[in-house]
């Protein structure tokens, strides 16, 4: 190990190497950035500002828009500055710290999708309580909890991130600093961190989705006991945008493990973590300003806008 000679600099190879499609991809993804920070930072406005929507839902939907800006820029800022830099490089405690906040801010998200789905199952399962189940302190302890976990589950994998040594090639097959393609970097055994990894995902993965699976065959088995078929529909449109939102999420991560063996592992990894990322942080918002409430609210918004002028 003396020998060896320690990697202080990864190489993030981003999505291409070609100078017009790096271009391209930079205008694009400035796009996006821009669409996701504007459509989030618009939702939690109009959240604190109309106090129609001071309720559990939309305190659960203003979280989930700022864990989204969270997810964004943790990726996006460095991808622009990749895609136009000469030299792609990035430090290996600047590429550690930001997987530490990919983990925080990707176990941020799913789990406080799991604390929403359980608030729609109170409010349609148990409606005469729901205030009561959905207290402002179980809201803010949910959302505690949310990002506790999400702060474990990152330190986990980083901890035993920093014990890797990095001594040979130093080009990540990557734009951002996911663990896969780090561990795949390292000069020592890395099985540890291949089961910590995976346990830990696991958990919070499994634990997310039996919750948000629950929540919704309750869900489900309440609206088809509704007899008219109006009442089903407008029982439904209090949860549509946000089952909208955890199928693109599941789905996603359905097909990364259901990906076949004759794709490129490296560009479909790519694709995934676009979605998960970029795209999802993006989507959300829209999605979310689907619902009558925050279309209203936000109408009320411009018109007082108009008004000053």
């Amino acid at each position: 190990m003396e020998n060896q000679t320690t990697v202080t600099k990864f190489i993030l190879l981003g999505l291409s190497s070609n100078p017009q499609m790096q271009i391209f991809l930079f205008l694009v993804f400035l796009v996006i950035y821009i669409i996701t920070l504007g459509g989030n930072i618009v939702i939690m406005v109009v959240i604190r500002a109309d106090s129609h929507l001071h309720t559990p839902m939309y305190f659960f939907l203003f979280h989930l828009s700022f864990v989204d800006i969270c997810y964004s820029s943790v990726t996006m800022p460095n991808m622009l500055r990749t895609l136009l830099a000469v030299h792609k490089i990035i430090s290996v405690n600047d590429c550690i710290a930001q997987m530490f906040f990919i983990f925080l801010s990707g176990g941020a998200e799913i789990l406080i999708l799991s604390a929403m789905a359980y608030d729609r199952y109170a409010a349609i399962c148990d409606p005469l309580h729901y205030m009561e189940i959905m207290s402002k302190g179980i809201c803010v302890l949910l959302v505690s909890g949310v990002w506790t976990m999400g702060f474990f589950y990152a330190l986990l994998n980083t901890v035993f991130t920093l014990k890797l040594h990095f001594c040979g090639p130093n080009q990540i097959h990557h734009f951002s600093c996911e663990l896969p393609p780090l561990l795949q970097l390292s000069c020592t055994e890395t099985l540890t961190n291949q089961v910590v990894l995976l346990t830990s995902a696991v958990i919070v993965a499994s634990s997310s989705f039996l919750l948000t699976l629950i929540s919704y065959i309750h869900i489900i088995s309440a609206i088809l006991r509704i007899r008219s078929a109006e009442g089903r529909r407008k029982v439904f449109s209090t949860c549509s945008s946000h089952l909208i939102v955890v199928g693109l999420f599941y789905l996603t991560g359905f097909l990364q493990y259901r990906k076949p063996s004759s794709v490129s592992s490296v560009v479909l990894d790519e694709m995934f973590s676009i979605q998960y990322s970029i795209l999802t942080p993006m989507l959300n918002p829209i999605i979310c300003s689907l619902k009558k409430k925050v279309k209203t609210a936000l109408g009320k918004m411009l018109g007082k806008f108009k008004s000053l002028k």
